[in-house]
């Protein structure tokens, strides 16, 4: 079986591995960084500079540590080497993997020019035979056209791990999960910020409690959030930029960060050649293996227009590589992508998992719901952070976990266990009667299920 794989980022790099495993001929293709640009160069990195901003705001509350007051400063240099060598070990580590099980890795830029054949134009540019092909190209920020990128005043997210300077005053364009993240990040790094929010809350389309949770934390940080407004143009001043919103509003900062979401990395790849079709948005339509309408052609990550997040990208490369290898005529559990977990790094951080309460009201759909606030567990406490709470979503008739919210100190981690409940159909007693370990903040998960 030989295996062609356009995209080294996470579902590229899966499906190459696991394919590799399963004693298929494979040759990736890559022509920016291996481990996918939208993770080494968006995704890492923001949570690398989220993490240094997190200590900055924890040193800030020493106090309740029972510490004298402590005063760091940001070192912009320092923290651009972190990031860099942080980028630098993961792709490192990565290829070095992908290269002892036997995959073949090809620099360069690929394009379809045929339906089993794949073109390589790059430093030593082939033609690629293929049985089957994995499109995994990835995403790229969307940049709007009333805005132009100047790399100084006015960036995209790529141009700001880390920016030249700490800005003194960041308006930020976006309110999603990219956006409020930013806010977050910037704040800690003592920009003052601006929000503008298209809608009447931040995170549109999470749980309002959640979203509510997070504006108050915004406004304790002194972040300025303009609601119903969308942004619409952009003006160079004496002092930075000033962002127009299409109701009349502005507002002047020194800086301005588009957060605006992304475009699928589908120009370029000679698909018509290989007869599929784009979608409107630019995106490879597939069916539940992740095929395309040409079978042997599958389509994963940011560019299958299903959910842009890292996680989901590598189990669908690992989903396709299975079906290549003709394993989908064994027991085979397609992805269900409701019950895909997520988190947002702002602090105190956002997960969920599942059915969230405001959806199933919507549905409305009979649930149970259960809460409990950090404040009321013991590891909270002793940390010095008793912000957020613990909510579980379940069936009033049957116990079952469907879904849950989590505000809080390493809420991204804790969600697993409600993933592996809501997966495995798990009932609320089953977490109830748990032996978690105490002190635990894991101990309000099982509390929240009594």
């Amino acid at each position: 079986m030989r295996f062609v794989v356009i995209g080294g980022g996470p579902a590229g790099v899966r499906a190459a591995s696991t394919a590799a495993r399963l004693g298929a001929e494979v040759t990736l293709v890559e022509r920016d960084v291996i481990g996918g640009a939208a993770n080494l160069w968006d995704c890492v990195p923001s949570k690398a500079m989220i993490a240094t901003g997190a200590l900055v705001n924890r040193s800030r509350r020493a106090e309740l540590l029972g510490l004298a007051p402590l005063s760091p400063e940001v070192d912009l240099a320092a923290l651009g080497r972190r990031v860099r060598d942080i980028e630098a070990r993961l792709a490192s580590s990565m290829t070095a993997q992908l290269e002892s099980q036997g995959v073949r890795i090809v620099r360069g830029s690929a394009r379809m020019a045929g339906s089993h054949s794949v073109e390589v134009t790059g430093p030593d540019d082939e033609v690629l035979d293929a049985d089957a092909v994995l499109l995994a190209t990835g995403s790229f920020p969307r940049i709007p056209e009333w805005a132009t990128l100047d790399g100084e005043h006015v960036l995209s997210t790529r141009q700001a791990y880390p920016p030249p300077v700490v800005p003194e005053h960041l308006v930020v364009v976006g309110s999603g999960v990219t956006g409020v993240e930013f806010v977050h990040m910037f704040s800690s790094l003592g920009s003052a910020v601006s929000l503008i929010v298209s809608r009447q809350q931040v995170l549109p389309q999470k749980d309002p409690e959640v979203a509510a949770a997070l504006e108050t934390n915004f406004l304790e940080r002194g972040v300025s959030l303009l609601k119903g407004a969308r942004a619409a143009g952009v003006e160079h001043t004496e002092k930075g930029v000033r962002v127009l919103c299409d109701d009349g509003r502005a507002v002047e900062g020194s800086h301005v960060l588009l957060c605006i979401g992304s475009v699928p990395a589908s120009e370029g790849l000679g698909l018509d050649k290989a007869g599929i079709d784009l979608t409107p948005s630019g995106h490879v339509a597939v069916n539940h293996h992740c095929q395309s309408r040409v079978p042997h052609i599958y389509a994963a990550g940011d560019l299958s227009g299903r959910l842009p997040l890292a996680s989901v990208a590598a189990v669908q490369g690992h989903k396709v590589a299975e079906h290549v290898m003709g394993l989908h005529t064994r027991e085979h559990r397609h992805l269900d992508y409701d019950k895909a977990a997520s988190a947002i790094f702002t602090e105190p951080e956002i997960a969920d998992v599942g059915l969230a309460e405001a959806e199933a009201f919507a549905l409305g759909r009979k649930i149970r719901v259960t809460k409990v606030p950090y404040a009321a567990n013991s590891r909270a406490l002793i940390d010095g952070d008793p912000r957020g709470f613990v909510k579980l979503v379940s069936d009033p008739a049957t116990g079952v976990v469907l879904g849950g919210s989590i505000v809080g100190a390493h809420a991204s981690e804790l969600v697993s266990v409600i993933a592996l409940a809501v997966t495995a159909n798990l009932k609320v007693s089953d977490l109830a009667e748990s032996l978690f370990v105490h002190p635990a903040l894991a101990e309000a998960l099982a509390e929240a299920a009594e």
